[in-house]
């Protein structure tokens, strides 16, 4: 290593090295440490890889309470119906109308990242969803039910936009595949860790316990994402700077940053350069085959994770002959399995991209695929009478087309500059929440329809997937990533993938 001189003087090399003290011994070793560092543990940007997912975890533990004030109207709905004398419709009218304000509340993403920013835009929501549920606790009636479920899906709408956003500002492009199913895994974490803990307190204390808990939860989360939160050098600042103060800069150096002049240029040649990007007109994006597509694709998909987190238990319960605290428990069922299956495939979606495999083959056909074989699974439910066996079928049909979720939302991140990522995907989330607007209250309809017994929910099942089999095919045939990428952003800064 070359000794570091004195303000002014030559180095080794002649070369000046200007206003740096010179060091003592000490100081050499811990600089000698730094410029040693393993670069393995570094991202594209210079980023420490384990900031970049220990920022990931606060926010999937956002999403898991998220995901829990979804799912707690399934484990707690007969309880309910039973107290209130609500029928199969009305139940599903609720799950419907949730959904419904929460595509509405996605639209307002973008507002929120622009007027408040990721940090106090997230405080607000699950603020405002934490209170939304305490009416209900105090006067329980449908119309209370009806109200408070909207005013929590509304809140929670800009949700899932802000925390991709906030995500995808510590991942480059070529590595969102696998933070996005982390993510969107919540849901399975949720289900799997807190729904069986959610459905023996409200079979052991009551059904309003499990909304008072879930309370908690949020504002705890407030406190801990005020403490630790800081935007990474993929956001919408496009300063890798901000990465560096999270960990120590001098820290992010590599054997070709010995020296500041060096370290300076390689700052600013792997630096993302976001900010110079210019914003591309929004209906450009919105206009392109993989936007409509996707659309299409995610809310089918979102469509069968609305039934699930407001029939599946009931199903199980009134439908299969489990008891209520069996019902609870074996919701986790699905969601074990969706998260292994999304993990490994998203994983792998990854990797694909890095090994040079094209973007709609990793991103999209792979998953689409993925929707076939549930669908298909799903199709065929209703001609199973086994009750495990029914399990079986519903729970893998549903996780082989969860992967369909974090890999369009990367898909849809890569037509647009990054300082529009949250206006986006608010708008695709919120047209992807449509499905759960309309499939809860079918499922309602149905299950009335059918009158006792498990033949509606089977039926149920059956529809959403003959719909999961036409938008597979649809989205395969017309979704391309990388094509229209170059038709909304030309001029877009590549990030090397490694």
């Amino acid at each position: 290593m070359t000794p570091i001189t004195e303000s002014g003087k030559s180095g080794a090399n002649g070369e000046v090295v200007a206003n740096l003290p010179l060091p003592v011994q000490g100081d050499l070793v811990v600089l000698e440490q730094q410029v040693n560092r393993p670069r393995a543990k570094l991202g594209e940007a210079g980023e420490s890889r384990t900031v970049a997912w220990g920022m990931t975890s606060v926010l999937v533990a956002m999403y898991v309470i998220n995901f829990a004030d979804k799912a707690v109207l399934g484990i707690i709905a007969q309880p309910l119906a039973k107290e209130l004398g609500l029928s199969a419709s009305d139940i599903g009218l609720t799950g419907s109308a949730f959904f419904l304000m929460l595509s509405l509340g996605g639209l307002f993403s973008g507002a929120l990242d622009k007027w408040l920013g990721l940090r106090w835009a997230l405080v607000l929501l699950v603020v405002l969803w934490s209170m939304a549920m305490l009416p209900l606790i105090l006067s329980a009636s449908f119309v209370t039910l009806l109200v408070s479920r909207m005013i929590l899906g509304f809140a929670e709408g800009p949700n899932s936009p802000l925390l991709f956003s906030a995500a995808y500002s510590w991942h480059a492009p070529a590595r969102r595949g696998l933070p996005g199913a982390v993510l969107t895994c919540s849901a399975s974490i949720a289900k799997i860790a807190i729904a069986p803990i959610l459905a023996y307190v409200a079979v052991t204390w009551g059904w309003r316990s499990a909304l008072v808990a879930l309370a908690i939860a949020g504002l705890l989360w407030a406190v801990l994402w005020l403490a630790m939160w800081k935007e990474g050098p993929y956001g919408r600042s496009g300063n890798s700077g901000k990465a560096d103060s999270v960990d120590s800069g001098p820290e992010e150096s590599g054997p070709e940053d010995s020296d500041p002049a060096s370290a300076s240029a390689s700052a600013s040649a792997t630096a993302p350069a976001t900010d110079a990007e210019p914003a591309v007109p929004w209906l450009r994006i919105f206009r392109t085959r993989t936007f409509i597509g996707g659309v299409l694709l995610i809310a089918a998909a979102y469509a069968l994770a609305a039934v699930v987190l407001t029939w599946l238990p009931s199903y199980f319960e009134l439908g299969l002959g489990y008891s209520r605290l069996q019902a609870g428990s074996m919701f986790s069922i699905p969601s074990l399995i969706g998260l292994v299956i999304m993990l490994s495939s998203t994983w792998l979606s990854d990797r694909l991209i890095t090994k040079g495999v094209s973007m709609r083959a990793a991103r999209v056909v792979f998953p689409a695929v993925g929707m076939l074989i549930g669908g298909t699974m799903l199709v065929f439910l209703p001609f199973v009478s086994a009750p495990v066996m029914a399990v079986f079928m519903v729970s893998l049909g549903y996780a082989i087309c969860t992967p369909v979720l974090p890999l369009l939302n990367a898909c849809v991140s890569e037509l647009c500059p990054p300082k529009q990522i949250s206006g986006v995907l608010g708008v695709f989330l919120s047209l992807m929440a449509f499905g759960g607007f309309i499939a809860p209250y079918m499922m309602g309809r149905i299950v009335d329809a059918a009158g006792d017994g498990g033949d509606g929910y089977a039926t149920a099942f059956q529809i959403l997937g003959g719909v999961a089999l036409v938008v597979a095919v649809v989205g395969i045939v017309i979704i391309d990533p990388a094509r229209d990428k170059n038709l909304v952003r030309p001029n877009a800064p590549v990030v090397a993938a490694r």
